[in-house]
């Protein structure tokens, strides 16, 4: 066993404070990683305070790990020690099922085992994310990264990435494609960057006009405050696909009205209430909604390799671990740009 530090939060109501607990000895297809800096993201803080249900406590929360490797199990064939590492939102899957097989671990018929707030394929070990210092993870389930890339920035695209990344892929959005962004957060501000890398026509839709300078810094070519009824009306039937971040209620029927002739909505923001639109919103244009959550292992790798050809990384701000339960409050009232990262050397 290996003795780890952490900062866990015991109950729904509490706050993040140090927590000492022990990661598993090293199985022959197992690595070790120093955990170098690991990103927030808000489904953190959901699942820190139960928002979501079947909070599992003690917990040790985050998903966006980047390391290096310090030591690896005898049957590893595709790491070695001092490698740099990452592991996102899944550690395990049985690879045996038709989803694992096609490269969709995230889907496994079994249930893949979440980087936190889960239970390994035992039913009862709970698995502790990247709010610590070492991390242990099957190397089929770790991820290449480049040295060419400042690693806190790189750290949000385990999720903030893939999560943005792979409708992108899976829609085929790219040059002649008109795409609108919804919301500019953690997740919006990747979806700009990686659809203007893949050449499409990027739009974000807002309801803060302060952010038009920065969604055009970010790649976009347009941005519209849908607050003004006026500028949202010049959009309708005007979008391909619109990738909608927002993780709050909204009116569903306005974006959907911007869309062209089978167009698509694509879910990422993941709401806490169920969400609600017109059927005659779907039927004309014959529009759809659709959702997307991560990627398989080799979709991420993929998108890893993408943004080291291209130069693209998360923007965000580095904090100490002491500094979390602030920056849970600052994320909860969207003041941060755009990803908070901590520093793991500062446990």
């Amino acid at each position: 066993m290996y003795p780890a530090k952490a900062y866990a939060v015991q109950e729904a109501k509490g706050e993040l404070k140090p927590w000492n607990f022990e990661r598993r000895t090293l199985r022959d297809d197992d690595i070790l990683i120093e955990i170098l800096y690991c990103g927030v993201c808000h489904s953190d803080i959901h699942q820190a305070k139960g928002e979501w249900g079947k909070s599992i406590y003690p917990m040790v929360p985050g998903h966006e790990i980047v390391g290096k490797i310090t030591e690896v199990g005898n049957q590893v064939k595709h790491f070695k020690v001092g490698d740099l590492a990452g592991v996102g939102c899944m550690v395990d899957a049985c690879l045996e099922c038709e989803s694992c097989k096609k490269g969709y671990e995230q889907f496994c018929t079994s249930g893949a085992v979440f980087t936190y707030n889960a239970l390994e394929r035992d039913g009862t070990t709970p698995t502790y994310g990247g709010y610590s210092n070492k991390i242990v993870v099957k190397e089929a389930f770790a991820l290449h990264i480049s040295d060419k890339l400042p690693l806190e920035g790189v750290a949000p695209l385990l999720c903030a990435g893939i999560t943005t990344f792979s409708p992108i892929k899976k829609y085929k959005i790219g040059k002649g494609h008109k795409v609108a962004v919804l919301g500019l957060g953690g997740l919006g501000h990747m979806a700009v960057k990686l659809a203007a890398a893949h050449g499409a026509e990027v739009t974000v839709l807002s309801t803060s006009p302060n952010k038009e300078a920065d969604a055009k810094r970010l790649g976009a070519t347009h941005f519209c405050n849908t607050k003004d009824e006026e500028q949202a009306k010049k959009l309708y039937s005007t979008f391909d696909f619109i990738l909608d971040t927002v993780s709050v209620p909204h009116n569903y029927d306005l974006y959907l009205r911007m869309l062209k002739m089978y167009g698509t909505l694509v879910l990422i923001g993941i709401p806490d209430k169920p969400i609600q639109f017109s059927a005659f919103s779907l039927l004309t244009n014959g529009r759809s909604v659709a959702a997307s959550s991560i990627g398989g292992i080799q979709e991420t790798q993929e998108m890893l390799d993408f943004c080291a050809a291209n130069n693209i990384v998360s923007d965000v701000e580095v904090i100490p671990i002491s500094y979390i339960n602030e920056a849970y409050q600052r994320v909860i009232k969207s003041d941060v740009k755009y990803r908070f990262v901590i520093d793991m050397s500062t446990i």
